[in-house]
């Protein structure tokens, strides 16, 4: 167990008090973990790259991480109200999209290496300003007017691009594999 595991296995230990203060409408409070989070995931990667320290297991821990920490947010925003159920569906359901890709590539017998695109980068990146935008505002009662409203356009834009994107990288991994076969 290496440094940067240690330090992501905190990160999923936060979820569920990121939740609760959410739901408790402890917003800062969410609002600094979150921020934590987020420091702590670049630390974990930095460690990890710089001193040769990663290891299989931090490949799967880290993504899992990020994603439980996003969707855990964005799901518990849209029930407290704070961000639009139709942007939480959407964030939701490309996850769960990508996720059912891979299974079935696998359960179809041609197992697919997931990567992620530029443009899952720059959705993951919009989706976390996005969330510390909300939470900052709410937490700190500061109007972010057309800001936030930009940033949740970006957002919807980038997780559109970004189903569209690996759709087509599975039907192109799918369509090599069968004419392979």
């Amino acid at each position: 167990m290496s440094i940067p595991n240690l330090i992501t296995l905190g990160r999923i230990l936060l979820v569920p008090i990121v939740v609760w203060a959410i739901a408790s409408g402890a917003m800062w409070i969410a609002f600094v973990l979150f921020l934590a989070a987020g420091i702590s995931d670049a630390v974990d990667g930095y460690l990890a790259k710089r001193f040769n320290m990663t290891t299989e297991l931090g490949a799967y821990l880290d993504p899992l991480a990020d994603k439980a920490l996003l969707v855990s947010i964005y799901v518990t925003l849209g029930i407290a109200g704070a961000v639009p159920r139709w942007l939480v569906i959407l964030v939701v359901s490309r996850d769960i999209m990508i996720i059912g890709g891979v299974i079935l590539s696998w359960l179809l017998g041609s197992p697919m290496k997931v990567r992620p695109l530029l443009v899952s980068k720059l959705n993951t990146a919009a989706q976390i300003v996005f969330a510390c935008v909300v939470l900052g505002s709410l937490g700190f009662h500061v109007s972010t007017g057309i800001f936030e409203l930009v940033l949740m356009v970006m957002v919807a834009v980038l997780t559109l691009l970004s189903i569209a994107a690996y759709v087509a990288e599975w039907v192109r991994h799918m369509s090599a594999t069968s004419a392979g076969s």
